[in-house]
């Protein structure tokens, strides 16, 4: 209501000085006592004071509510991300946008974008929980609210710094690749932010767009050092995810030492448990995160996975060939067959069988690998594991029974 009577009686002054005869005469109705009366009774700073509030409470309501999903429709995944775009629209929207208020509305879109990077750090260190529980979809405690964009709009902002004391809520893994998939969007629409700007901008004779043009790319470059950190806290989470499972190998003696257990022909399940979370992304955020994007962490995640699997399945072929070693010894030392490590049934060894599980187990690993489009020479560690397993492998096959 403010604007609109505003912008009418704006537009009855302009036409009012439209009426005089000279330039002369239009400086002296400008600078007449009554005018400046006129002019003052239009409080723009405490109008903008208002809507800097509405706007700023409701972008700082959004990113406490963090794990809420983004309305229906909307490009992004997650309220926090949907609302800073609609705050920077809002600000330049005719709705809203006042020629004299230009400058303050420009301060406000950097101030929302650098919120949303103090918002994007904040979220990178928090603890990554193991299921959406109740607990990691509480909103953040009402202190950590105050952030760099501050609702005093004539004060410097601050940084963003929540208290030490209070400790940060969880975050899943499915909200932190939500929160990936959202800055990635939103560095894409930098340019629809100067599209939304320039016309304003040009209405009021403003030239210098590559000023403005040079800030936003400024805002962008500061959202893209939050790219790493976030990159490498998913990475790490779909990492450990795998290894927890493919630690299993750890378990292969136990399943053929003295059990009598037929001789493996196909890989151990925990294979395909510990492929899961890969396959998961793959398949589910195909539509949400671009292609290059999910094929960086998978390869990263699997190297790193693939790289402490080798060390477990090491550690695993040492410690057969040692206890291997040490049976031989009792036998000559006793020179009996009582400790003869063949199975019951005249068959394989179980140390041989505990060789080709885990060689099954891993070339059905690289079999996976390379469904998921990856090759298997650009995962680290995964030649030196699978040359590890062939050699196992032929040890196993070649001895006589």
């Amino acid at each position: 209501l403010f604007l609109q009577k505003y912008t009418t009686s704006m537009d009855f002054v302009r036409k009012f000085e439209r009426q005089c005869g000279s330039q002369a005469s239009v400086k002296r109705l400008r600078a007449h006592p009554s005018y400046h009366s006129f002019n003052n009774k239009w409080n723009l700073p405490v109008y903008f004071q208002i809507r800097f509030r509405e706007i700023a409470g409701a972008l700082e309501e959004a990113l406490s509510d963090t794990l809420e999903e983004a309305p229906g429709g909307s490009s992004f995944c997650l309220l926090a991300t949907h609302m800073v775009w609609m705050s920077l629209v809002k600000c330049w929207s005719d709705q809203m946008f006042l020629p004299l208020l230009v400058h303050r509305l420009w301060k406000l879109s950097l101030q929302i974008l650098a919120r949303y990077s103090v918002f994007i750090s904040e979220v990178s260190v928090r603890p990554i929980s193991s299921e959406n529980t109740k607990e990691s979809k509480k909103p953040m405690p009402v202190g950590r609210k105050e952030s760099s964009l501050s609702l005093n709009p004539s004060e410097d902002q601050g940084n963003g710094s929540s208290p030490e004391s209070l400790p940060l809520p969880s975050i899943s893994s499915t909200q932190l690749i939500h929160v990936a998939a959202d800055l990635d969007k939103l560095q894409d629409r930098i340019p629809d932010i100067l599209d939304m700007i320039k016309p304003k901008l040009e209405m009021i004779g403003f030239k210098n767009i590559s000023c403005i043009a040079g800030a936003l790319e400024d805002s962008k470059t500061s959202l893209s050092t939050c790219v790493p950190t976030l990159n490498n806290r998913i990475i790490q989470d779909l990492s450990e995810s795998s290894f927890a499972y493919l630690k299993s190998a750890l378990e292969v003696p136990r399943l053929y030492r003295r059990t009598n257990k037929e001789v493996p022909t196909k890989a151990s399940p925990y294979v395909d448990s510990a492929l899961k979370p890969f396959f998961r992304l793959q398949n589910d955020y195909r539509d949400t995160l671009k292609q290059p994007l999910i094929h960086q962490w998978l390869e990263s995640a699997l190297s790193e996975s693939t790289q402490k699997y080798y060390e477990t399945v090491s550690d695993v072929l040492s410690s057969v060939k040692k206890m291997e070693e040490s049976l031989k010894r009792l036998k000559q030392a006793r020179r009996t067959a009582t400790s003869n490590p063949v199975g019951t049934n005249g068959g394989m060894s179980d140390d041989n069988k505990i060789r080709l599980q885990l060689a099954l187990d891993v070339e059905y690993f690289g079999e996976q690998i390379r469904k998921m489009g990856l090759e298997t020479n650009s995962i680290k560690s995964f030649s030196a594991l699978a040359e590890l397993v062939l050699t196992a492998k032929d040890q196993a096959t070649m001895e006589p029974s």
